[in-house]
């Protein structure tokens, strides 16, 4: 699926893609949005919902000219509504998500969502505390140009929520590790940092995890 729009959340998106497992059932992702991730996960899962507490994301969502027959949006707040079942999700993703609500609630709401043999996946951003922080920070302006040149800007959904991020990469790597132990934790080019972590379980086939990517 080719996208609409660019942006560093969607640059992620292929990346978000290919973790979800083989023979997906229940798909989960908490903050879609209008939407986009949501319909490109539906060609990876048997079911997929798009959550968000938006009511204008929602409606721009359910409004998209070509969402998939096996797509439900709703419009709740992933961290309370009670509609959606703890360890029910094959696979969760939250892109851009988690700095809206205070960290460790929102990964551990999103680690019991996840079903026994899971796997879920965040990419969030963190604050530069650090003179490190800052060079990493600096190499990712040439990139982020040079992607939204091939891509004709950088745009997005008008109304997205906008959230400030308070925790540093050091905080947010570390916090992680404790509240997903064994999950992989990567720091990319594009102000972005990306977690994968399965949770410890039988999946799907009956093949067990071990809590490691």
């Amino acid at each position: 699926m080719s996208h609409p729009y660019w942006n560093h959340n969607v640059h992620h998106h292929p990346e978000v893609l290919d973790a979800v497992p083989d023979g997906c059932g229940k798909a989960l992702d908490a903050g879609c949005g209008d939407g986009l991730l949501t319909r490109k996960l539906a060609a990876r899962a048997a079911s997929v919902t798009g959550v968000d507490r938006s009511p204008e994301m929602i409606k721009l969502a359910r409004e998209h000219a070509r969402v998939p027959g096996n797509v439900t949006y709703l419009e709740a707040d992933f961290l309370a509504d009670g509609s959606l079942p703890e360890g029910a999700y094959d696979f969760v993703s939250a892109v851009a998500v988690v700095h809206h609500a205070p960290f460790e609630e929102a990964v551990t709401r999103l680690a019991r969502l996840t079903a026994p043999g899971g796997r879920l996946v965040i990419v969030g951003m963190a604050a530069n505390r650090t003179l490190l922080d800052w060079v990493i920070s600096a190499c990712g302006v040439p990139a982020s140009q040079w992607h939204a040149r091939r891509r004709g800007g950088k745009r997005g959904p008008a109304g997205m929520p906008m959230e400030d991020v308070h925790m540093s990469w050091g905080q947010i790597r570390q916090t992680a590790r404790r509240l997903l132990p064994g999950c992989d934790f990567r720091r990319t080019l594009l102000w972005r940092y990306v977690v994968v972590w399965d949770k410890p379980g039988e999946k799907p086939g009956g093949e067990s995890r071990e809590g490691g990517p």
